[in-house]
């Protein structure tokens, strides 16, 4: 029998989540963005269910080599751009877009012109202070790519830091700064994320690149997924593999940090850090045994988690536990474990099974 640990992802919802994108962004382009293995969730399958995205967003040459030989045909970007040339031959082969951010970027494409004309997303800082062209150097730097003779479409991009906070005025500055430094330039243009493209209508411009709501998780700070209409599109779930009775006093789990306050039933979960749910998820971190709120007792550990049974006192051994998911949002229980949905997401690993539903 196969360890219970699995993690159910609803693709229904991814797409009921993208079309909740093309309502907020009726006039743009989508490039969906399934780095990080789709946040988590699958590269391929994801993709797979998005057969409407204008363009995939990918962090790394082997996401887009996946997905091209997997048969998507459709514009895929690499966000980082290359990171050597001898990565050029590759993106050319393969006909990937790339972001260019740096000089040296320019540098290896003089050193190593590509077989065909690669399509461009020129990036352009405008106070995230990461990547990208200092905007007082956009137009020597398309001066440049245009001396190259082997750059196809040109388009402009920016990324905005301060987005998931709607009171906060720095994307409006952003906004300004993107506006100034391209206004005389041609090309599409693209600054909105999900948090942008939800909150700052202006932002929305040719192309919009939503991440993490497309999982179903909020990319606002104080607004929930589910006052912005998504659905959860993972559900992480496992089953009770033992349940033991302790008296008042008893330390449970490592370092006996959890002491039960009173005789009672606890309950031992398969799944744990080994399969990426969260180390240092604390006592009183929510779970659901047979859709019924509890909490996790003691420290995670590596394969096992401890649940207090005293909500659920007729438990037993193969009930289903939900860490996270339908019934109990991941930014819950990101929230908890002092850290956001989108490493939650990402960490789970191949340990679990994946299942997928339509």
């Amino acid at each position: 029998m196969t360890r219970p640990a699995r993690a159910r992802v609803d693709l229904e919802a991814l797409q009921h989540n993208f079309q909740c994108i093309q309502q907020a962004a009726p006039g743009s382009r989508v490039m969906a963005v399934i780095k990080a293995n789709g946040y988590g969730h699958g590269l391929v399958d994801v993709a797979r269910a998005l057969p409407a995205a204008d363009a995939f967003g990918v962090a790394t040459l082997d996401e887009a080599v996946s997905l091209r030989e997997a048969g998507f045909d459709c514009r895929i970007v690499l966000l980082e751009g290359f990171f050597g040339a001898d990565d050029i031959p590759l993106v050319s082969g393969y006909r990937l877009d790339v972001v260019l951010h740096h000089p040296s970027q320019i540098d290896w494409l003089e050193q190593t012109p590509p077989g065909r004309a690669l399509d461009v997303w020129l990036k352009i800082d405008t106070g995230m202070n990461r990547l990208g062209f200092a905007p007082a150097d956009v137009s020597t730097t398309i001066d440049r790519l245009a001396q190259l003779g082997c750059i196809g479409s040109l388009r402009l991009m920016s990324h905005l830091a301060c987005a998931d906070d709607p009171d906060n005025d720095y994307t409006t500055r952003q906004l300004d700064r993107f506006r100034e430094a391209t206004r005389d330039l041609q090309g599409e243009r693209s600054l909105a994320n999900s948090a942008a493209l939800l909150a700052w209508p202006d932002t929305r411009m040719d192309w919009v690149r939503p991440g993490i709501m497309l999982y179903g998780a909020s990319p606002l700070l104080n607004k929930t997924a589910d006052a912005l209409g998504l659905r959860p599109v993972m559900t992480l779930e496992t089953r009770l593999i033992a349940v033991n009775r302790h008296q008042a006093g008893d330390a449970v789990g490592y370092g006996g940090d959890w002491v039960c306050p009173e005789a009672m039933h606890v309950g031992v979960a398969a799944i744990g850090y080994g399969d990426g749910y969260p180390r240092h998820a604390p006592s009183g971190m929510p779970v659901l045994v047979n859709g019924e709120r509890t909490s996790i007792i003691g420290r995670v550990s590596m394969d096992m988690i401890c649940i207090d049974l005293r909500p659920q006192p007729d438990a037993g051994i193969g009930d289903e536990v939900v860490l996270w998911g339908e019934g109990l949002p991941v930014d819950e229980v990101a929230a908890r474990a002092g850290t956001i949905a989108y490493e939650i997401l990402c960490s789970v690993n191949n340990r679990v099974q994946f299942e997928y539903t339509e």
